[in-house]
C-alpha cells in the first residue's frame, strides 16, 4: 500500500449520501486514501455502494475494525484496506490471507512490533495526541524499518513535526476536512481544506 500523498482521511458518523459527495471531492482534491469507521451507522453498506466509484489509484477503506468478525464484514463490503484501533493479530492475519492491507493500531513498543510481525502493512501509532511527535521519534530509533502512521492529534500546524520525527504518513479526521465544513456540508470548503493539508503533507514528507 503506497501512499504517494501520505494522508489518510478519517470520516466517522457521516450519512451515506453525504459520504459519497465528500469522497468524490476529497479524491479530486488530491486525497489518496479515505477511511470510513466501522462504528458509523451502516458503514459496510456505504462502502459497498461507493466502491465502484473509487477512481483508479485511490483507496477506500474501513477503520475502527476491532475484531475478526468486523474484518470479515469490511472486506466483504469491498474495503480496499483496513485500519484498526488495537492490535488484534487475527484481524491482521485475515487481511494478509485476503490480500488486503491492514494498518494495525498499536501504541507501546511491544504492540508495534507484534503488529508488524503479524503481517501489518503499516502500523498506526495511536493515540499520538497524548504524547506528541516526540514519541514517534523515540519509537523510530529501534523500529527504523517499520512504516508508522501517526493518528490522533495531528493538525496542519504540527504536521511537519510528525514527518520530521519519522512518520511515514498521518491519519486525520476533522483537522483535514474541517469540522465546520462537515457540519455545514460545504463541499467547496472541504475541497480547499484537503488541498491545503495534502500539499503540506507531501512537502513535509519530502524534506
Amino acid at each position: 500500500m503506497q501512499l504517494e500523498a501520505p494522508v489518510i482521511g478519517i470520516l466517522r458518523g457521516i450519512d451515506g449520501g453525504f459520504f459519497r459527495e465528500v469522497m468524490a471531492v476529497s479524491f479530486a482534491a488530491g486525497l489518496q486514501a479515505i477511511e470510513l469507521t466501522m462504528n458509523t451507522k451502516g458503514a459496510a453498506g456505504i462502502i459497498s455502494r461507493c466502491r465502484a466509484e473509487v477512481p483508479e489509484g485511490k483507496l477506500l477503506g474501513i477503520g475502527t475494525v476491532r475484531n475478526r468478525e468486523e474484518a470479515e464484514e469490511a472486506i466483504g463490503a469491498g474495503a480496499m484496506f483496513l485500519v484498526t484501533p488495537n492490535t488484534d493479530t487475527r484481524v491482521i492475519e485475515y487481511g494478509v490471507a485476503k490480500d488486503i492491507p491492514v494498518i494495525a493500531g498499536a501504541f507501546t513498543p511491544t504492540e508495534i512490533y507484534r503488529a508488524w510481525s503479524a503481517g501489518a502493512t503499516m502500523v498506526k501509532v495511536f493515540p499520538c495526541g497524548v504524547v506528541g511527535s516526540g514519541y514517534i521519534r523515540e519509537i523510530r530509533g529501534p523500529f527504523d524499518r517499520i512504516p508508522l502512521v501517526a493518528v490522533g492529534g495531528v493538525t496542519l500546524e504540527n504536521l511537519g513535526d510528525y514527518f520530521k520525527a519519522g512518520a511515514n504518513g498521518v491519519g486525520v479526521g476533522t483537522s483535514l476536512f474541517g469540522a465546520e465544513s462537515l457540519r455545514e456540508k460545504d463541499l467547496d470548503q472541504i475541497s480547499e481544506n484537503i488541498g491545503r493539508f495534502v500539499n503540506a503533507a507531501v512537502k513535509a514528507s519530502q524534506t
